[in-house]
């Protein structure tokens, strides 16, 4: 067994990269899904204690898809069957998911692997509507010098992360927005992965003035192959750090019955 001293000396001089974007009022979010609130319902000098203390406290109204979240396999279903086959329609009550909800998904450290699209293609940002192909993946790779093995968690980089502060544009709602086709996540299927994120709010591409009509990439991943998604990443600082691999820890809000949940990823590279 590795002591406590062994572990720290191995990560006590790494950098964390923060791959979540920050949860606010007026941030991007599908319109399948609640926006983002929070009120203050008590403020400092409301209730002051005999010792003058006070304390403040909020609500937050949220769904568990909103901002950085990774998807549950109980999130999505083909033909009224969830990953393995289970029955959807007797999986589910108005209190949430009986079977595969996001309290079911274990911690997250893994290898991560950034396969960075965009600067494969020499762009900060890829144009909306843009089909990622396991051909771009293949690419990023090499680029990267790394190979995607079976249980890593690969974050595919598009830029769109470019465009959070204009929600308009981030949804892709009128004009799309790029992601991985069928092609590249039969790549991902292929490496067995554990866990694939991205920076768009569909992980998948989006055709223009399509919307979310059909998402046959979540089919893929998360009821054929039980692979979890997450999406609305900020990969723009690990970019930066040019860290083709590093040790991705990521862990959702044990929602009993959720169907996804807000994530905070964490990419801890080579100080």
């Amino acid at each position: 067994m590795m002591r406590l001293g062994a572990i720290w000396d191995a990560v006590g001089n790494a950098k964390v990269i923060d791959l979540a974007h920050a949860l606010e009022r007026g941030m991007p979010v599908s319109p399948n899904h609640p926006t983002f609130q929070l009120a203050m319902m008590r403020r400092h000098g409301d209730v002051i204690r005999s010792d003058g203390a006070s304390a403040a406290n909020e609500l937050i109204v949220l769904g568990g898809h909103v901002g950085t979240h990774i998807d549950a396999l109980g999130h999505v279903s083909q033909d009224g069957a969830m990953y393995g086959g289970i029955d959807a329609m007797e999986s589910q009550s108005n209190t949430g998911l009986t079977q595969l909800g996001v309290d079911t998904v274990d911690p997250i450290l893994s290898r991560g692997v950034l396969l960075d699209v965009a600067k494969v293609h020499g762009v900060d940002v890829l144009a909306a509507g843009y089909e990622v192909t396991a051909e771009d993946l293949d690419d990023a790779q090499k680029a990267a010098d790394v190979v995607v093995s079976a249980g890593d968690a690969v974050l595919i980089r598009t830029g769109w992360a470019t465009h959070w502060e204009s929600p308009e544009i981030f949804l892709g709602q009128a004009d799309g927005a790029p992601g991985p086709g069928v092609a590249a996540a039969q790549w991902l299927v292929d490496r067995d992965v554990r866990v694939a994120g991205a920076e768009t709010i569909a992980f998948e591409v989006i055709r223009p003035g399509e919307g979310h009509a059909t998402l046959p990439v979540h089919r893929m991943l998360l009821v054929e192959a039980g692979i979890h998604i997450i999406e609305a990443m900020n990969l723009t600082a690990l970019a930066a750090a040019s860290a083709g691999e590093f040790f991705f820890i990521a862990a959702p809000l044990k929602i009993t019955g959720g169907t996804g949940s807000p994530i905070r990823p964490l990419a801890v590279v080579d100080g």
